[in-house]
């Protein structure tokens, strides 16, 4: 339920939106709970399935960031010297834009959350929820970054800023910070500009009549000023707004890709079965509105009641979305487990500059995405995924060759879940002194003594395997996927106790407001970080544990055949 303020600062963005041309047409933007924030929801049919218009002039993007009067030359002169990135000149945008008192983007700003249930913004016993897990590495790590970050060069920038712009009493905070590094990563979109629009912003001469607000030059609705190398010599601007881009040089027809914030459209939540789909409409001819982009209707789902208009973020594991979002989903068919071998760990082995070599030859992977869809192709067909998922991925085994007819292809190839690439690089890293000699002797037959042509990617694997088979590969993969299991349980215990307490909280379902608790037998408390964080660890254990038994089914079948 939205409260008197919510409802108040909705009404002046709608507003916002409705003076700098954004067109609601067949829904309306509602309050949804603390933890979603704002969604959108429909309010009426549309024949042309159009719910919402919002100008490309009111995105949020790098090249707006280094056009503005206050921030850009300062921007402007780090980006070009390298200081920066187009990611950063926007966290530094908002961080900004966040505590100026005159901000033109207020009402926007004001829609937007000021705490986030990604790990970034956990407490320290939340983050204890995800000790063992790889993504408790990660928050340690990018927090740290983050951090140092602010005090390095965000603090005293924006300090600068902010006295430019006639408020030296300001000043920002490293909760600013992080509060702009998450709205980028939950909000941004990558936005395919028309380069048709660039060139025309990009005009010196241009009737002002086209702009969407001209009451200031700081309003974040003047026309964009872009150029992106039309000219022999761009302007220092133009030269630093075409390498943002990623456009040195492009004709009119083609599409300049920049990450940016659409306000109104990114109030559009995640769902599976998403119900509309974002477009950009360059001519015009589809919205009436020349450069803009718009929210579709996807068609295949009835939006029937109170049902909210959801779009797709992607194929995305729990540990992406509760990484970048702060949401996980459950029985999630996307969800994956990270696996890899420490490349450092090589160079401490016997013949490790032969073994480094090899692997360069055969660029095999020494990191690995094990996607819960593999499953559904190997040994045990239990029900990995939920009902009506379909399996979009397959094992990328290649064995349909043999050097010399002595090994033969083993039985169980087309039951391997782990893609080629990784076993590739695992044979390698176990392969015996004996047996790196036959690799050797057999790429000479290939390329002979005096070396007269390097062998390809193909034939370098095709030794390998001859030479060593799959046994040492397969051990390799269990003995890494016990390892992460007991990682993973010396943090938070074992996945039948985590599945226990999924079960008490709620019946197993979301907790969705962090003012609402829920409670276990009576006493215990759980938060929606909690749950959330349970979710996720007891997905990686889950996988772990059957991925580890396929493993050890397939090394059990590859020493059986090997003898």
């Amino acid at each position: 339920m939205a409260t008197a303020s919510e409802d108040a600062k909705l009404e002046l963005f709608l507003q916002w939106l409705k003076v700098n041309g954004a067109e609601l047409r067949g829904c309306k933007i509602k309050y949804c709970n603390s933890s979603k924030g704002f969604g959108i929801f429909p309010s009426n049919d549309v024949p042309d399935g159009i719910f919402l218009v919002i100008p490309l002039d009111l995105a949020i993007t790098p090249m707006r960031v280094l056009e503005d009067p206050l921030i850009g030359p300062e921007c402007r002169s780090m980006f070009d010297e390298g200081e920066v990135d187009d990611r950063f000149l926007m966290m530094l945008f908002l961080t900004v834009e966040r505590v100026r008192k005159n901000s033109t983007w207020k009402p926007y700003l004001d829609m937007l959350p000021t705490e986030f249930g990604n790990p970034l913004w956990f407490t320290d016993d939340d983050l204890l929820e995800l000790k063992g897990t790889t993504l408790h590495r990660a928050t340690e790590l990018q927090k740290k970054t983050l951090k140092t970050l602010f005090d390095e060069k965000v603090k005293n920038l924006a300090k600068r800023l902010l006295v430019l712009d006639g408020d030296p009493e300001s000043e920002v905070s490293f909760q600013d910070f992080l509060w702009a590094n998450s709205i980028f990563w939950t909000r941004a979109l990558n936005i395919p500009f028309p380069a048709s629009y660039v060139f025309q912003r990009a005009q010196p001469e241009r009737d002002s009549g086209g702009s969407i607000a001209s009451d200031t030059c700081t309003n974040p609705n003047s026309s964009e000023k872009l150029a992106n190398g039309e000219n022999e010599k761009p302007s220092e601007m133009n030269k630093s707004t075409s390498q943002v881009s990623g456009s040195e040089s492009t004709s009119q027809g083609e599409t300049i890709w920049v990450e940016g914030l659409v306000p109104g459209i990114d109030f559009c939540n995640h769902d599976l079965k998403a119900a509309a789909t974002w477009e950009v409409d360059g001519s015009g001819s589809l919205t009436g509105i020349p450069f803009s982009m718009y929210l579709l209707s996807a068609g295949n789902i009835p939006l029937q009641g109170e049902k909210e208009i959801s779009i797709s973020y992607g194929d995305k594991g729990n540990e992406e979305l509760l990484y970048l979002y702060g949401f996980v989903m459950k029985d999630n068919p996307d969800d994956y487990l990270m696996i890899h071998y420490p490349a450092e760990a090589i160079s401490d082995m016997p013949f490790s500059e032969g073994k480094l070599q090899l692997l360069e030859a055969q660029k095999g992977e020494l990191r690995c995405l094990l996607r819960r869809r593999l499953l559904s192709n190997g040994f045990f067909l239990e029900n990995t995924l939920p009902q009506g998922a379909n399996s979009k991925d397959s094992s990328s085994q290649g064995f349909n060759y043999s050097w010399s007819g002595h090994r033969k292809i083993p039985s169980y190839a087309n039951k391997l879940v782990f893609p080629e690439e990784f076993l590739t690089a695992l044979r390698t890293v176990a392969m015996k002194e004996s047996e790196l000699h036959q690799v050797s002797s057999l790429l000479e037959e290939l390329v002979g003594c005096e070396g007269e042509r390097q062998p390809s990617e193909t034939e370098v694997r095709t030794a390998v395997w001859e030479a060593c088979g799959d046994s040492g590969a397969l051990q390799l993969i269990v003995d890494l996927l016990n390892m992460k299991m007991m990682e993973l349980e010396e943090g938070s215990g074992t996945e039948e106790s985590d599945a226990e307490l999924l079960k008490e909280a709620h019946g197993g379902e979301e907790v969705q407001d962090d003012k609402r608790c829920c409670t276990i037998n009576g006493s215990v408390s759980m938060s929606r970080n909690r749950w959330a964080s349970i979710v996720y660890r007891h997905g990686q254990k889950q996988l772990t544990r059957r991925f580890l038994r396929e493993a050890e089914h397939a090394l059990h079948l590859a020493l059986s055949q090997e003898k």
